[in-house]
């Protein structure tokens, strides 16, 4: 059979399209797609297969039929269960995100899945009927849902810098600048060699923040180095001692997240240092976490709620054929606390 796409280019297709496609009529399609006699195996088998060609399912014939649009927003997440559970920041954007599907009346439906599903899931819920719409998050550096979600029409806001979107609408966080604000913060307090813990490196955003660190670092004259994790306690205490154990062993480090920056306080206990006196440490996001440590971190603090309720209104806007513009959120700011300090004297 000869891929056919459904006529108006991303839309989604629907029983005609099937019907026409299969050279049948589209109550014939109800009959063959429902398992209910009055066609022939072999007519049935090439509705099937055009069904499947187009991507149709019978949950759009009925979407269609009543006139609406699915209720529900898809939120698929790359993350595994456990570690979701401890991640403030998923916690609080998915709150952000519930305050304005509440008003709404209108469902979240999340999925956590391996990156390799991400795609098809989005592409089966849109397809199927089941979300008006979805949030792409962690984007990636050439992202394949990028072009295989446009491509099927589906209407999405995606989590990222503009750079990493192609033509989905983005809302974002302006990670260079609030990276830059990070580095020359801590050379103003005196650290010379620092360094930085980030999350995998082909996330967009991290690729962003190595890049802006990296030549913020080398305009101040500062030695610098960046350990990959995975946002985890037990990869960011790994990186930690890494870095740590290097030659030129950093005074000052930035995590790519709270809870690798409180882990790295047991890390500098391990290796018999005090922080801040021997080892500043700046954490990302600024969460609770952040003040039940001793000593409190500073951090790199944005209104993470705000950005999930951000997110879900714009989506809305792209929902229902409004104008959305592709916007930056509030750029992060440094709140410092115990955890940094200028370096000690003999360590400068």
């Amino acid at each position: 059979m000869v891929r056919t796409t459904a006529p108006g280019g991303g839309r989604k297709a629907t029983i005609k399209d099937v019907a026409r496609l299969a050279g049948v009529s589209p109550s014939a399609v109800t009959l063959a797609v429902h398992g209910k006699p009055g066609v022939s195996a072999k007519t049935k088998q090439r509705i099937l297969d055009a069904a499947r060609e187009l991507g149709w399912s019978p949950n759009q014939a009925a979407q269609s039929l009543s006139g609406g649009t699915a209720h529900t927003v898809g939120l698929a997440i790359a993350r595994p269960a456990r570690m979701l559970g401890l991640e403030p920041f998923y916690m609080e954007f998915i709150s952000g995100i519930e305050s304005v599907l509440s008003r709404r009346s209108c469902s979240l439906l999340l999925r956590l899945v391996e990156p390799a599903e991400e795609t098809e899931v989005h592409r089966e819920w849109w397809q199927g009927g089941r979300v008006g719409g979805s949030i792409l998050v962690d984007l990636r550096v050439d992202d394949p849902r990028v072009p295989a979600l446009s491509a099927v029409g589906l209407p999405a806001v995606a989590v990222g810098h503009p750079s990493l979107t192609g033509p989905f609408t983005s809302v974002w966080t302006d990670d260079a600048a609030a990276t830059v604000e990070a580095v020359r913060y801590l050379a103003a307090l005196g650290h010379r060699r620092v360094a930085r813990v980030s999350g995998p490196a082909e996330l967009g955003h991290s690729a962003i923040r190595t890049r802006a660190f990296t030549d913020t670092a080398r305009e101040l004259g500062l030695t610098a180095g960046t350990a990959v994790a995975d946002f985890s306690a037990d990869q960011g205490a790994r990186a930690c001692r890494t870095l740590l154990l290097s030659t030129e062993r950093p005074t000052a480090i930035v995590f790519d997240n709270d809870i690798m920056a409180v882990t790295a306080l047991g890390v500098a206990a391990e290796f018999g240092l005090s922080v801040p006196r021997d080892l500043s440490l700046l954490a990302w996001d600024d969460s609770q976490l952040c003040q039940l440590t001793r000593p409190t971190l500073s951090a790199m603090r944005h209104d993470i709620f705000s950005f999930g309720a951000d997110v879900a209104e714009t989506l809305f806007d792209v929902m229902a054929g409004r104008e959305a513009t592709s916007h930056a959120v509030e750029v992060p700011g440094l709140v410092p606390r115990g955890s940094t300090a200028p370096p000690a004297p003999e360590l400068r």
